[in-house]
């Protein structure tokens, strides 16, 4: 019967494929670079104790309908305590299955534990520590256009007269020219 149902759909459509339609769709967007990069697995155990949470919620509806229906309480008193009895065990299971998620360490992934790497060496670590404390050292330098060639002033006095100015060097221009698309340009 399924393969009848699809059998007759592909007849029945109609099929027009064109570049737009068999690009993937990216909510309007323009799709950029390829979709196999690098996903974290974990974001799977997320969604799981979500859609877990989710699913919860469905089943409490029925019971709130039953624990706050007044007749049948009316017809036999036991319905109430039966329903509380059992969203009490259907919580209970839950809440330990979160909580084992949360010994376990799924939901800590964010902060990662930190993993000091061991080496063997004869420097001590206070030399290490010391050299880490030097600020200046790693200055950190300001940034300008100007490109500065080092040149060893003494081969530079005895080659070029002292009337000659230099001259600055050429500022260089980016290597690529961005292009950007235009909806509707194709060219």
């Amino acid at each position: 019967m399924v393969g009848f149902a699809f059998f007759v759909t592909r007849m029945l459509s109609p099929n027009n494929p064109n570049p737009e339609k068999l690009t993937s769709y990216e909510c309007g967007e323009e799709v950029v670079g390829s979709a196999w990069v690098p996903f974290n697995s974990r974001f799977y155990v997320i969604a799981l104790i979500f859609l877990l949470f989710d699913v919860e919620m469905i089943f409490i509806l029925p019971w709130a309908t039953v624990f706050g229906s007044h007749e049948a309480l009316k017809v036999d008193n036991r319905w109430g305590w039966l329903s509380l009895t059992e969203m009490f065990v259907f919580l209970g299971i839950l809440i330990l299955g979160l909580a084992y998620v949360w010994v376990k360490g799924d939901l800590d992934w964010i902060k990662p534990n930190v993993i000091r790497p061991t080496v063997d060496t004869q420097v001590p670590a206070s030399l290490y520590e010391k050299l880490n404390k030097q600020q200046s050292v790693y200055a950190i330098k300001e940034f300008s256009l100007e490109t500065i060639t080092p040149t060893n002033t003494a081969t530079a006095t005895a080659a070029a007269p002292a009337t000659t100015t230099e001259t600055p060097p050429p500022i260089r221009k980016p290597m690529f020219k961005p292009t950007f698309k235009k909806p509707g340009n194709e060219s």
